[in-house]
């Protein structure tokens, strides 16, 4: 298939930002959500190929926004990396069980994240 829509879900401007512009120099088409229950609207909405999403959020954190992704029959075939400073190896654990399909920890390393990205498609 291929990834060449991807969502970024983060409340921070300049995290939206900085993801953004990695993926578009790489040729992704990339679309926004601030929060985790606009992240979920969208993903409904626009279906991406991929969601790249934060954890610590205002209202519905990015573990509850991956868990009804990947749990809704239409979204549970988008893939999920979570994207977040919490790097300790509970949350990672919990990210996955949450559904997500890999997990990256801020400050983003470009190399890796798009190593991630080739791995799903």
């Amino acid at each position: 298939m291929g990834v060449k829509k991807i969502l970024v879900v983060d409340d921070s401007a300049t995290e939206r930002h900085i993801i953004g512009e990695i993926l578009r120099k790489r040729g992704f088409e990339v679309t926004f959500a601030e929060d985790g229950e606009n992240g979920v609207a969208q993903a409904k909405l626009s279906l991406p190929d991929l969601i790249i999403m934060d954890v610590v959020m205002p209202g519905m954190n990015g573990f509850q926004a991956t868990r009804a992704i990947t749990k809704d029959p239409q979204t549970q075939h988008i893939p999920v990396i979570i994207c977040t400073t919490k790097d300790q190896e509970t949350d990672k654990v919990w990210g996955v069980r949450q559904g997500a399909k890999d997990y990256v920890v801020k400050p983003i390393n470009e190399a890796e994240l798009l190593s991630k990205i080739a791995a799903l498609g």
